[in-house]
């Protein structure tokens, strides 16, 4: 199988979704928007997996690359393959299946408990820990299921067509580099003058990066919903 992933920021990459696919044979490529890249054609892969940003999804006017992305997006939903986004992914694909994407009360930034709905789909358990990076939140597409919810946000992701779509707010794919780049994005975005993240759901860096076996743990569910959601397409 191969996957293409949809890149927004320079910092924000694949993290161990990548680690997963190569731990399973699969292969990959990605796509870097931010840099002018031309989107895949949807012949070209398996599989599309569209990754964070710190952009609205309808700001169009600012990165035009993001209506070109919207057509592919709209054409993999329709397609029969799998398709996952994670943050600003996940809320392209929420706004795409009819979802309203809005601006949430709170920044939620570090590790957060997740409680598993109980009509959720995902083969997760009823409550686990989960890193976080978000302000902007979607609702319930038609049709879809909830995955659960944490004190900041009501809706941490949903499946739809059965599994074969996956959106997740919550960073499962984290790791101790990806949230150094983070960070490192973070502090870039603060110098040209973005506005500090603040809020009773933000945690200070060294709160998060104090105990090494968070992304360890995390690693054990990115497995599992990584193996169920491909498995949705193979039945």
């Amino acid at each position: 199988m191969h996957t293409y992933f949809i890149q927004h920021a320079a910092g924000l990459g694949p993290a161990r979704f990548a680690d997963w696919l190569d731990s399973m044979g699969h292969s990959h490529n990605t796509c870097h928007l931010y840099a002018d890249e031309s989107p895949p054609r949807l012949e070209d892969c398996d599989a599309l997996i569209l990754l964070d940003g710190d952009l609205a999804v309808d700001d169009t006017a600012t990165y035009p690359w993001l209506s070109r992305e919207k057509k592919l997006l709209t054409r993999a939903l329709k397609s029969g393959k799998p398709v996952l986004g994670v943050g600003l992914g996940a809320r392209l694909i929420a706004e795409g299946l009819g979802a309203i994407v809005s601006r949430g009360t709170y920044h939620a930034l570090g590790w957060q408990r997740i409680e598993l709905a109980p009509e959720s789909p995902f083969d997760l358990p009823e409550t686990f820990e989960a890193f976080s990076w978000h302000r902007d939140i979607f609702g319930l597409p038609d049709d879809a299921l909830p995955l659960g919810s944490s004190e900041a946000s009501p809706l941490q992701g949903f499946a739809w067509d059965r599994g074969r779509v996956v959106a997740l707010q919550c960073h499962l794919e984290a790791t101790d580099a990806s949230i150094a780049a983070l960070f490192e994005h973070l502090d870039a975005q603060t110098e040209a003058g973005a506005s500090l993240l603040e809020g009773p759901y933000v945690q200070a860096a060294e709160a998060i990066r104090e105990d090494t076996r968070r992304v360890d743990r995390q690693a054990a569910l990115l497995d599992r919903l990584m193996v169920q959601w491909l498995r949705s397409v193979a039945r």
